[in-house]
C-alpha cells in the first residue's frame, strides 16, 4: 500500500491518532514512506496530502514541467535535508528543514531538480502541488539517480549522505 484512502467530508483535520496511524504505516512499509491524500478526488484541481516518511526511504530526484508546477511543503514533524541539484547530477545547494523552525517551510518554482533525504523518525511533511496527479506526467526523474527499487539505490544513498554531509 503506497497511500491511505482519500479523506471524505466538507472538512478534515489531523489528530493524534491519525498521525500515529500513518508514522506506523511507514515504519511497516517497504518503501518507508505512505501517503494520506486530503482531496477528496483524485482528480482534485489542486492535490493535498500528508507524507509520513521514515529515515532510509528514497525520493529519487525529480523534476515538475510546466506552467503552475509548483510545489509546497511543510514539515508537520521531524527533520529532512532537502538537495538542490543541478542538470547533471551535482548537488547545487542542501539545507536542513525541521519542523517547528523556521526552516519548515519550502516553496519551489517548476523546473528545479529536487529530492530529501529524511534524516528524524516519524517525519510528516503537509505537501501542495498542481493536480490531477497522473503518474505519467507528475514528474520526470534524473536519469543520473538510481531508479527506485533498483539494486543500486543502497549505494547512491551511503554515497548520497556522505556527499551531503550528513
Amino acid at each position: 500500500m503506497v497511500s491511505f484512502p482519500n479523506v471524505s467530508g466538507g472538512v478534515w483535520r489531523s489528530d493524534a491518532d491519525q498521525l500515529a496511524q500513518g508514522h506506523e504505516a511507514a515504519r511497516r512499509s517497504p518503501r518507508l514512506r505512505i501517503i494520506l491524500p486530503l482531496h477528496r478526488r483524485q482528480d482534485a484541481p489542486v492535490q493535498r496530502m500528508l507524507n509520513f516518511m521514515q529515515p532510509g526511504t528514497y525520493i529519487r530526484p525529480h523534476i515538475h514541467r510546466g506552467s503552475g508546477a509548483s510545489e509546497s511543503i511543510c514539515l508537520i514533524s521531524g527533520r529532512l535535508v532537502y538537495l538542490i541539484w543541478n542538470a547533471d547530477g551535482s548537488i547545487r545547494s542542501r539545507f536542513t528543514a525541521e519542523a517547528g523552525t523556521p526552516t519548515c517551510v519550502v516553496d519551489m518554482e517548476p523546473d528545479v531538480w529536487h529530492s530529501f533525504l529524511v534524516t528524524a523518525p516519524d517525519t510528516c511533511i503537509f505537501e501542495c502541488k498542481k493536480g490531477p496527479y497522473s503518474a505519467m506526467d507528475d514528474k520526470d526523474f534524473a536519469p543520473w539517480a538510481p531508479a527506485e527499487g533498483s539494486p543500486e539505490v543502497a549505494e547512491w544513498m551511503r554515497k548520497l549522505t556522505v556527499e551531503a554531509g550528513i
